[in-house]
């Protein structure tokens, strides 16, 4: 449809920000248009096809255990789930490590798995119940430090640390010296400890899909391109649009450019080489730590947790450098973490990802404003923490904002 030239809120940004904002406002009645440059929405969450393998842009995953989860319909998501836990290799043997409190019959390997003596494997327990048990609000009440001080005082361990939680925390966090701040440590252990991840069978960009189909598709303008903001007008290359509100729910670094007095920024990056397999060569779903001094963190066999990731019944596999780097130069360390001959590997694509994240440095600043003045509002997960749950939960704080902002009284779309 033809971009309106008058609408009661705009939003710049179909992102999961942009759309977590547009969904309250239409449920709210509000008359709300989103326009966005990409032919899809979902922003980071993207999907592609490639031989009929379902390709997402980067390894990514969706966590029960985010609080906003309450806002999607996930069984029409159709997830397939991973086991709790993760693959470590040490000497040159595969061990289990998984949660013994979901997969109790999985406890044997865990204890025998090379993350230290007992006394040490007792802490990771410790650390990992404090994270799920204790309230938020005192999780953020706790003295700030970085990462990889928190898991010194959980006294985990050196062998913990640099076998299991430095590699799946630089999977996660995509940066490997864990300077990121103790709190979002905790919020995002916390989330692991009571949640499940998985995958969507159509892909990572269903999540956007779904919220998308929720704003309406007359609602949304994909291919605009916006070159200027205030708070009562909008104007991109397909016109300008005047409205009562105006959200900027863009990737950091365009919001900073529309709006100068926004200071954000995504600086971590990542480079997933995607490989087929003619058959996966584990038992279970388990994501594959990465080895010290390694090149990547780590490497998965989608398939195992969601079969509609494949076509054919062959193994769909996502390995991840937090460095860009050639397929060649780890097709050797892909081959060896799952234990099978380089010569089955076929290379599918590989897709870099810059500007993957925001980074969240201590202080991690949680809940930054989104009511800039003046009608203008701006959102994402740069507002709170750099995570599918920080974009969807900067969103609905945002749609609360624009509603209390908004002329008591005045007819949706009035001029």
């Amino acid at each position: 449809m033809p971009l309106p030239t008058r609408a009661e809120v705009v939003v710049v940004g179909a992102g999961l920000a942009g759309l977590s904002v547009a969904t309250r406002l239409v449920d709210a009645g509000r008359d709300v248009h989103v326009l966005e440059a990409a032919a899809h929405a979902g922003g980071r969450l993207a999907t592609e096809r490639v031989d009929g393998f379902v390709v997402d842009r980067g390894f990514q995953v969706f966590n029960t255990g985010y609080p906003r989860a309450a806002d999607l319909d996930l069984p029409a998501l159709d997830f397939g789930w991973f086991t709790p836990g993760a693959v470590v290799w040490d000497g040159g043997r595969a061990h289990r490590v998984v949660d013994p409190r979901r997969r109790p019959t999985a406890a044997l390997d865990t204890l025998r798995s090379p993350l230290g003596p007992l006394p040490r494997k007792v802490a990771v327990a410790a650390f990992s119940a404090r994270a799920a048990y204790t309230p938020v609000s005192r999780l953020l009440a706790t003295s700030e430090t970085s990462a990889d001080e928190r898991l010194a005082r959980a006294r985990v361990g050196a062998a913990a640390r640099e076998r299991f939680f430095g590699p799946f925390l630089a999977g996660v966090l995509l940066e490997d010296r864990l300077e990121t701040s103790s709190r979002y440590l905790d919020l995002l252990w916390r989330s692991f400890a009571r949640g499940a991840t998985g995958l969507p069978a159509r892909g990572i960009q269903a999540i956007g899909a779904q919220l998308a189909g929720r704003v309406g598709a007359e609602r949304l303008h994909h291919g605009v391109r916006v070159g200027e903001v205030s708070g009562t007008a909008v104007t991109s290359d397909a016109g300008r649009v005047r409205a009562d509100a105006v959200v900027v729910a863009t990737d950091p670094a365009t919001a900073a450019e529309l709006v100068p007095a926004v200071q954000a920024s995504a600086p971590r990056q990542v480079t997933t080489h995607y490989h087929v397999l003619p058959a996966s060569p584990w038992p279970d779903p388990l994501i594959v730590l990465g080895t010290p001094g390694g090149q990547l963190v780590n490497s998965v066999v989608l398939t195992d947790a969601q079969p509609a990731y494949g076509p054919d019944g062959r193994a769909l596999v996502a390995s991840n450098s937090l460095a860009p780097t050639r397929e060649a130069d780890v097709r050797e360390e892909v081959a060896r973490l799952h234990g099978v001959a380089v010569a089955d590997l076929e290379h599918l694509t590989t897709v870099t990802v810059t500007g993957a994240q925001p980074a969240a440095l201590p202080p991690l600043q949680l809940r930054r404003p989104v009511d800039l003045g003046g009608g203008l509002f701006v959102c994402g997960d740069h507002r709170d923490t750099p995570s599918i749950q920080g974009a969807m939960a900067s969103g609905r704080r945002t749609a609360a904002a624009v509603l209390r902002s908004l002329r008591p009284g005045t007819p949706p779309g009035a001029a």
